[in-house]
């Protein structure tokens, strides 16, 4: 049990008192999920913990069990006496649970019920994150359950300001904000699933850029790598981060231009103006490759909508599918022929 301290006995059994503190192994986990690294197991058993020495009046929040929201917020509620209901999301966040349904009205009453928590506290309020708005329908869980649900705050560092204003959700506090900061943060794991489902192109980019007429060249072979990699970083990196100032509000284009910015700069590098099949292939592959790269990225981002997202795949994919085949023709013609 994560944080676990001691067990704390209510009416309707023990509940778990875990510690707001986080330790090394919650910020070593944390570190490893951003990276990819057992990010699907990242996660708490659902239920009803105390943090501190909860009375029966003390505030109900509730959380996905994705084990970076728990920690998020329990590290937010140090020294106070609160009860955490943690819902079953299967490891996935509030946001993106809500959109699934996970972090819904069913698993909501589930919970309730299954912890037998008016049984718990005497009052009948629930305080859940202002994101996990979409999937819960307040007037069926009172219903259900007999409880109100209150939306808090978005950011979990907003409660203890929340709660210590009398439970009042300032203009601030329902802002979504997409800084930098936050933009870089999730770019790692962006990272790793572009280079791992990159490691059959990089080998035959290996293969193709260092066979000659002469035999297998390790240093002919490098520069369509290092072209290719550049593409990677371009769409997963640099349009992520520079998101608001790139052209355009299509993702697709954003990447794109970050990727022919790429192109622009390995032409001038790399000596291939010798070869026009070459120079072509690059300007339409790179392109490419960061365009499709960035389009990933609107799954991370506060400022899409479904809808949106499946146009813009509709109509930018043909024009990537496109580019790739035609740039691999015109690369694998400039490996036999030069203009």
């Amino acid at each position: 049990m994560p944080g676990f301290l001691r067990w704390k006995d209510t009416p309707a059994g023990r509940a778990p008192v875990v510690s707001a503190e986080l330790c090394f192994g919650d910020r070593l986990g944390s570190w490893k999920a951003r990276w990819g690294i057992g990010r699907m197991s990242y996660l708490v058993a659902p239920g009803l913990y105390a943090i501190g020495a909860p009375s029966p009046d003390a505030p109900v929040l509730v959380t996905a069990n994705y084990k970076m929201s728990y920690d998020l917020v329990r590290r937010e509620l140090s020294g106070r006496d609160v009860w955490l209901l943690v819902l079953e999301t299967y490891g996935i966040n509030v946001w993106c649970a809500a959109g699934k349904g996970t972090f819904g009205t069913g698993e909501l009453v589930r919970r309730v019920q299954a912890t037998r928590l008016a049984e718990v506290v005497s009052h009948r309020l629930l305080l859940l994150p202002i994101l996990g708005a979409a999937g819960v329908s307040a007037h069926e869980v009172r219903r259900r359950t007999g409880f109100t649900v209150r939306y808090a705050t978005i950011r979990a560092s907003d409660l203890p300001e929340y709660l210590d204003n009398g439970m009042t959700t300032t203009p601030a506090m329902r802002e979504l904000t997409f800084t930098p900061g936050e933009r870089l943060i999730l770019t790692p794991i962006e990272l790793v699933v572009a280079l791992k489902g990159s490691i059959p192109i990089l080998l035959v980019l290996l293969f193709l850029g260092g066979t000659a007429a002469e035999g297998f060249s390790l240093s002919a072979a490098v520069g369509p790598v290092i072209a290719y990699l550049g593409a990677v970083l371009a769409g997963a990196l640099v349009a992520p981060l520079l998101l608001p100032w790139l052209p355009t509000r299509s993702f697709a284009v954003k990447g794109a231009f970050a990727g022919l910015v790429w192109a622009l700069l390995w032409y001038g590098a790399s000596g291939m103006g010798g070869n026009g099949y070459i120079a072509a292939a690059h300007f339409l592959l790179l392109p490419a490759v960061a365009s499709f790269l960035a389009l990933n990225f609107t799954g991370s981002t506060p400022f899409t909508s479904r809808s949106g997202v499946k146009k813009e795949m509709r109509l930018s994919l043909p024009i990537m599918a496109l580019s790739i085949v035609v740039g691999a023709v015109l690369w694998v013609a400039g490996r036999f022929f030069s203009a």
